[in-house]
């Protein structure tokens, strides 16, 4: 699917998801594939209701697979986080209790510290319907909610993992500007490939009689030059453009596979490929 890439490094590190007592298998796959987007890898899901393993899960993980084939079953939230040293529980409902309550930001930083300490820790996600129960929110150490529209507080359960895991995995990385991949670098347009290109525009417009009025060709040359100068241009531009041209002089509405005889641009042609050494030809 678009956005793979089996060559690169996969992440697999991180806190354990728990999902306790989800219902959907299509909810438990969307888990996973948001795990999978920021490189998280262990997901633990306590008694879900529609069964394991679920082929509905592992279509909506879009490839996930690793996610889904290492999913572990748990029977209770008490089992699932018995061997973790530190657990968030997520909510956005108010609750009552002494626990600290901390923005996703807060907590994956303390994931990321605790993780590199080497302690095991988990991030627990409630019923898609209901969410945790103020039992198994006192399970937890921490409680950590999201910035939301409080008149409309409601995720659903892959929306919460999503925010959970990215700003698990921006936590990771050296500075906030950090992308996975950049721009190929290009090269900008010369004076002289702007020149050739100017040149090739005006002698395909002369051609077909743009410039009717010999007076007024001056200024719309001009005018023409200053909106192709305006864009900074870079090579592989140029190029597009001059082959754009190019395909205009060969190939017309009346001879689409440019089989007739040839035309009175034909010289021209030739004349652009030998000053501009083949350049978009």
């Amino acid at each position: 699917m678009a956005g793979t890439n089996s060559e690169r490094e996969l992440l697999v590190e991180g806190p354990a998801i728990i999902l306790a007592y989800p219902q959907l298998g299509e909810n438990i796959g969307m888990v996973a594939r948001a795990m999978a987007n920021f490189g998280l890898a262990e997901l633990r899901l306590v008694n879900p209701r529609d069964g394991w393993p679920s082929e509905k899960a592992r279509s909506a993980a879009s490839r996930a697979d690793h996610v889904i084939d290492s999913a572990k079953l748990y029977g209770s939230v008490e089992e699932a986080i018995a061997d973790l040293n530190f657990v968030y529980a997520t909510t956005a409902r108010d609750r009552d209790g002494y626990k600290p309550v901390r923005s996703p930001i807060v907590a994956a930083r303390t994931l990321r510290q605790r993780f590199q300490g080497g302690e095991k820790t988990g991030i627990l996600f409630g019923r898609e319907r209901t969410g945790l129960t103020n039992e198994e929110v006192a399970l937890a150490d921490e409680i950590v909610t999201f910035p939301v529209n409080p008149a409309f507080a409601s995720l659903n359960l892959a929306q919460a993992v999503l925010l959970m895991s990215y700003e698990w995995l921006k936590t990771g990385m050296e500075s906030e500007d950090q992308t996975s991949f950049q721009a190929i670098e290009q090269r900008p347009a010369t004076k002289e490939h702007l020149q050739g290109l100017f040149e090739h525009v005006e002698e395909a417009l002369d051609a077909r009689n743009y410039f009717r009025s010999a007076d007024k060709k001056p200024k719309l040359v001009e005018n023409l030059r200053a909106v192709l100068t305006r864009p900074s241009f870079t090579e592989s531009e140029i190029q597009v453009l001059r082959g754009v041209i190019s395909s205009l002089d060969r190939f017309t509405r009346e001879n689409p596979r440019g089989s007739g005889a040839p035309g009175d641009h034909s010289r021209g042609e030739h004349n652009r490929k030998a000053r501009d050494k083949g350049d978009s030809e």
